[in-house]
């Protein structure tokens, strides 16, 4: 093998950088359209930590968008756990 890569001719490693490169690029693309696909990229994520307790901490305003953020994500919780099922009843 160590005889294989000296018979190269010189600056064969570049084109091997490419084409990492190329791989990682591909990569980041396909994660970045599966986190966009599968609701990743949820910029109001920070109200799902808040509950009933922290309405004294928080503006009317904050604490009406955390209840109907932690609604909406209930609901995604509860139709993905359903496809799931469903996935798994029909054996997919």
């Amino acid at each position: 093998m160590a005889n294989f890569f000296e018979t190269l001719p010189d600056g064969w490693t570049i084109y091997l950088w490419l084409i990492i490169g190329a791989m990682i690029i591909v990569a980041v693309l396909y994660w970045i359209r599966w986190g966009a696909q599968n609701e990743q990229f949820d910029e109001d994520i920070k109200y799902v930590i808040f509950d009933e307790k922290d309405q004294d901490k928080m503006s009317p305003d904050e604490f009406a968008k955390s209840r109907t953020v932690i609604h909406a994500q209930i609901e995604s919780r509860k139709r993905h756990l359903a496809e799931d099922a469903e996935r798994h009843k029909l054996g997919v």
